[in-house]
C-alpha cells in the first residue's frame, strides 16, 4: 500500500470536497442521458473474465435503451487498485460515477465524505431500502442514517468439501472446529493428495482467516480506537493458517502461489479433501470439474484454533460480512444516471442473471428469496445469517492491508522449513504499528 497517498488522502479531504462541490450541478439522466457516459469502477473478474465481459456489453445495451447514455466500465484487480483508484478521485473531485467496492472499503470510502448519503429519496430512486436483504445493509454506514453504500452482491464465505475423500478417510462430517480440520486435513493427506487447497497468494484471502480466527477467540482486531493485532489470538490465527503448509504439510507446496480462482482449479481436480474460503461464485467451476456431483459446501469452523468451544466472549463469525455495495460519487455530473444504473443492477431480474452467470447472491430480497428452495445453498445461506461485520472505521482499509502485508512477507519462507515464530512475531508487530497509527489519524 502507498503509504504516502494515504496520509496525503487524509490531509487534503477538506478540499477535495471542495473541489467535488466545484464538479458542477446534476446534468440528469433518464431520456436526457444521450450523447453522455457514465462511468462505472468495477473489480475484475479473473475467474470468468469472457462471461464478465459478456455481462458488462448486456448491461450496457441495456442502459443504453432505457436511458440513451453509454457505461463505461474500468475495473481494479487488487485491494490495493481499489483503494488507490477511491483515493485519487477524490483528491482530484473526479472520476467514476459509480463504483463497486467490497464492503470492507465501505468505511473508507465512507470517511472520505465523497459519496452521497442515502436519504429517503434516493432510495425512491432505486426502489426503496426495503428492496434489499436487511442483513446486506450492515455495513452500508456507520447506522442507518448516515448510509453511503447500496447493496449490490453478497458474498458469504463458505468452505467446499470433496464428499468421495470424506468418506474415504472415515469421516462423517465436516470440521466445525480449526483443530478438528486440521487433524482432518491431516487423515486425508497421502501420496498426491492433500488435506486443504489454500490460496495463499491471493490478494483478498489471508486476512479474512485471521479476522475470523481471532473474532471467534474474542479479540475483534479493532477496539474502539485500540488496534489488537498483537494479541495472542491473532499470533494463533497466523501460525495455524501458515502451518497447514510450513509444519502440517496438508497443502500442496504449490499452493505458496495460489490465488483463490487457482486454489479453486486445483480443488476441482479432485485430489484435496477442503477448499477453504469460498464463496457460491465456485459452484459454475466445480460442476465442470471432476468433483461435480462430488462435493458439497459446509460452514468454516466457528470455534477459533487451541479450543473445542468459543470463549464466553467469542462471536461465532461464519464469515466477513462480505459482498460489493455500491457508491454514487458526490462530485459526480450525472448523479441521476448513476441511479438509473444502481436500479437497473439491483432488480430482480438482473441479480438473478448475475448469480446464474457468476454466483454471487442476490442483495435483492425478492431475487434471494427465489433461491430459497436450493438445498446446495443451506451452508451458504446459514453463513449469511452467521456473517459479521469488520470494523467500521475509516482505517479498516489500512488495517486490511496491514494484516495482508504479514502475509506476503512470510510466503517466502514457507517452504524451507519449519514457521520461523520469532519472524513471524515481528512482522504482527509491524502491523501493529500501522493499524494504531492509521486509527489515531481516523480520530
Amino acid at each position: 500500500m502507498n503509504r504516502k497517498s494515504f496520509v496525503a488522502l487524509a490531509a487534503v479531504t477538506a478540499l477535495a470536497l471542495g473541489t467535488a462541490a466545484c464538479g458542477g450541478d446534476d446534468e440528469g439522466g433518464g431520456s436526457g442521458g444521450a450523447g453522455k457516459t457514465l462511468n462505472v469502477l468495477i473489480g475484475a473478474n479473473t475467474q470468468y473474465p469472457d462471461e464478465f465481459a459478456a455481462w458488462q456489453k448486456d448491461i450496457s445495451t441495456k442502459f443504453k435503451a432505457a436511458t440513451g447514455a453509454e457505461v463505461k466500465f474500468e475495473t481494479f484487480a487488487s485491494a490495493n487498485d481499489e483503494l488507490t483508484k477511491i483515493q485519487t478521485s477524490v483528491v482530484s473531485g473526479s472520476g467514476p460515477d459509480v463504483y463497486a467496492v467490497g464492503t470492507t472499503f465501505t468505511p473508507t470510502a465512507y470517511s472520505t465524505g465523497a459519496f452521497v448519503k442515502m436519504g429517503d429519496d434516493e432510495w425512491g430512486k432505486i426502489g426503496g431500502k426495503e428492496k434489499f436483504n436487511p442483513a446486506t445493509l450492515g455495513i452500508s454506514g456507520p447506522d442507518e442514517q448516515n448510509q453511503v453504500g447500496i447493496p449490490w452482491v453478497s458474498r458469504p464465505f463458505v468452505m467446499a468439501y470433496n464428499t468421495d475423500l470424506l468418506k474415504a478417510a472415515g469421516i462423517d462430517k465436516p470440521a466445525t472446529t480449526w483443530d478438528e480440520l486440521t487433524a482432518q486435513a491431516k487423515q486425508l493427506t497421502k501420496g498426491d493428495q492433500y488435506g486443504l487447497a489454500v490460496a495463499y497468494k491471493d490478494n483478498f484471502d489471508p486476512w479474512k482467516f485471521v479476522w475470523g480466527m481471532s473474532t471467534q477467540a474474542g479479540n475483534p482486531l479493532v477496539d474502539g480506537k485500540t488496534a489488537k493485532l498483537q494479541d495472542p489470538a491473532v499470533q494463533k490465527a497466523y501460525q495455524t493458517y501458515f502451518g497447514w503448509l510450513a509444519n502440517d504439510k496438508v497443502v500442496d507446496p504449490a499452493a505458496i502461489g495460489w490465488t483463490n480462482p487457482q486454489a479453486l482449479a486445483a480443488f476441482a481436480k479432485g485430489k484435496t479433501g477442503y477448499f477453504l474460503l469460498t464463496t457460491t461464485t465456485a459452484s459454475n467451476s466445480l460442476e465442470q470439474g471432476a468433483v461435480k456431483g462430488k462435493w458439497k459446501f459446509a460452514l468454516l469452523p466457528t470455534v477459533p484454533p487451541g479450543a473445542t468451544s468459543r470463549p464466553a466472549n467469542g462471536v461465532e463469525a461464519a464469515s466477513i460480512l462480505s459482498g460489493d455495495n455500491l457508491l454514487v460519487a458526490d462530485y459526480s455530473k450525472n448523479k441521476d444516471l448513476a441511479f438509473e444504473y444502481v436500479k437497473l443492477v439491483t432488480d430482480s431480474d438482473a441479480q438473478l442473471d448475475y448469480y446464474k452467470k457468476f454466483g454471487n447472491l442476490p442483495a435483492n430480497a425478492a431475487a434471494l428469496q427465489s433461491l430459497a428452495s436450493d438445498a446446495q445453498l443451506e451452508p451458504v445461506t446459514e453463513a449469511a445469517k452467521k456473517s459479521v461485520a469488520t470494523p467500521f472505521t475509516g482505517a479498516w482499509a489500512d488495517i486490511q492491508l496491514a494484516l495482508t502485508n504479514v502475509a506476503v512477507q512470510t510466503l517466502p519462507e514457507l517452504t524451507k522449513g519449519p514457521l520461523n515464530t520469532a519472524q513471524l512475531d515481528s512482522r504482527i508487530a509491524d502491523a501493529q504499528k500501522a493499524a494504531q497509527t492509521s486509527l489515531d489519524r481516523a480520530k
